[in-house]
């Protein structure tokens, strides 16, 4: 009975060595390909899986953000941040965020509400929850004091050709019929 713990308690310590000894190489190869990313660049977890399992993966880039390398904007979303000499971190817009959020799950989105008409230059309100509508997963991501909201929509809320016209619709409907006027 002693052997069998003994093989065991040797299998679990050579392993936990191994899983050691891969996780700097892990986190050295991520380090190595952000410097091939410009400055400013949104990053999940799904884009370094080239370089070991997730779990490994999500440790690195944590271990990463403690050595100043990265800045972490929200679970599994991380930056790679711009700097400015007297501002100092730049950190991207909502809109930014949002876009690349939708690039990694392959979504479309569409910008709704008083973020439109502030995008059009029809209203000067900045809201601090911005919604998306969507053909990807709904969700809530909370990026610092702001807050995105991706809501499910149908397929025929996405069809609009070009940015601004899906704009000017989604304004319009923020507005309303009754207060349109000439």
């Amino acid at each position: 009975m002693l052997l069998v713990f003994l093989n065991f308690l040797k299998h679990k310590i050579s392993s936990h060595i191994w899983d050691e000894m891969k996780r700097p190489k892990v986190e050295y190869q991520i380090a190595e390909a952000l410097k091939q990313l410009p400055k400013g660049s949104v990053l999940f977890v799904d884009d370094f899986l080239d370089y070991g399992n997730p779990e490994s993966v999500k440790k690195a880039l944590l271990r990463l953000k403690e050595k100043n390398l990265l800045v972490r904007l929200a679970h599994g979303i991380y930056l790679f941040p711009k700097i400015d000499k007297e501002l100092g971190v730049l950190f991207p817009s909502t809109e930014d965020i949002a876009k690349a959020i939708a690039r990694r799950d392959k979504a479309r989105i569409v910008l709704t509400g008083v973020q439109a008409l502030n995008k059009l230059g029809l209203s000067s309100q900045v809201p601090m929850k911005v919604v998306y509508l969507t053909d990807g997963a709904a969700r809530t991501v909370k990026v610092g004091k702001r807050t995105i909201s991706f809501k499910k929509t149908s397929p025929k809320n996405l069809l609009t050709q070009g940015e601004i016209s899906s704009l000017v619709i989604q304004a319009l409907k923020t507005i309303g019929q009754n207060n349109i006027d000439n």
